[in-house]
């Protein structure tokens, strides 16, 4: 057993001393020195061996308690590391984004189980009729769109950088009229990449052809005129817009449609953003599920 040595004139502890000090075990702590994420203080040329300062013990603690959170280590650096700055708002702000996106996660998971245990079990309809769905006229608009091919793990960021971007060029365009949407033209999954189409409904059709010439073919951009539509629909909370969980709303709206009799499909299916994404809770809601029918 190694003694305690001082280094720099503070005594430093061996790592079974700082374990006992932190109250987690030696593996856990050479563990936190690999991740990148409780570094020792001292660490012997000739011997390997590790010495811990005294005060680490909190960090260590910390680590451990975030861990239990499932948290990735690089949020964990940034929690640990404003927590060391004295920064303890900033700190618990972290980690109460973190937590809302694992309430965001589970509260999707939930609803996609509930949907498989239906399907599994044969109550698929049971399932379907949770949602509850209706239709509604759309008038024609002018849309300025960006199209891409996507896969479903990419999909989330694109949708949010794509209609950041047309929203923001709506401004030259006359302003927006209407709520932004995502058509998908094909498949959109972990093996289909569509493509799909964002649109944002402007005002000003000469203006938008304008911005459109000017834009260039950068992000696939164009302008179109959507023609007028009915819209059979669902209604979606935050949590329910990730993939695999959307999947039950557009099969509810298909078994729906199914249902009426001497309805068709008149366009390919969407996603209607009418909300504000960022202020919205797991449970809000935020989208519509709609396909075109006549």
């Amino acid at each position: 057993m190694t003694e305690d040595v001082a280094v720099d004139d503070e005594e430093l502890l061996t790592i079974g001393a700082f374990a006992a000090r932190s109250r987690l075990s030696a593996k856990a702590l050479r563990l936190y020195d690999r991740l990148g994420l409780l570094a020792p203080a001292h660490v012997d040329e000739a011997t390997g061996y590790r010495y811990y300062r005294a005060g680490q013990a909190e960090r260590a603690r910390l680590v451990a308690l975030l861990r239990q959170l499932d948290m990735p280590l690089a949020r964990i650096a940034e929690v640990v590391g404003a927590a060391e700055t004295a920064d303890g708002d900033t700190a618990a702000g972290l980690l109460s984004g973190y937590w809302a996106d694992v309430e965001a996660r589970l509260a999707g998971q939930r609803t996609l189980a509930a949907y498989l245990r239906g399907r599994l079990s044969g109550r698929s309809t049971e399932m379907y009729e949770t949602f509850v769905v209706e239709t509604a006229p759309v008038p024609a608009q002018v849309v300025i769109t960006e199209t891409r091919h996507t896969l479903a793990d990419e999909l989330p960021a694109w949708i949010g950088a794509s209609l950041g971007r047309l929203e923001a060029a709506a401004r030259e365009c006359g302003g927006m009229t209407g709520a932004p949407f995502v058509v998908y033209h094909s498949e959109v999954s972990m093996e289909s990449d569509g493509p799909a189409e964002a649109c944002v409904p402007v005002a000003d059709e000469a203006a938008a052809r304008a911005w459109a010439e000017r834009s260039g073919r950068a992000w696939e951009t164009k302008v179109r005129v959507e023609p007028a539509r009915t819209l059979a629909y669902t209604r979606i909370g935050k949590a329910q817009v990730a993939h695999p969980q959307i999947l039950a709303a557009f099969e509810a709206v298909e078994h729906w449609v199914a249902g009426q009799g001497g309805l068709e499909y008149d366009g390919p299916c969407r996603e209607v953003y009418f909300a504000d994404w960022d202020a919205a809770g797991p449970e809000d809601p935020v989208c519509d599920v709609a396909f075109p029918v006549r």
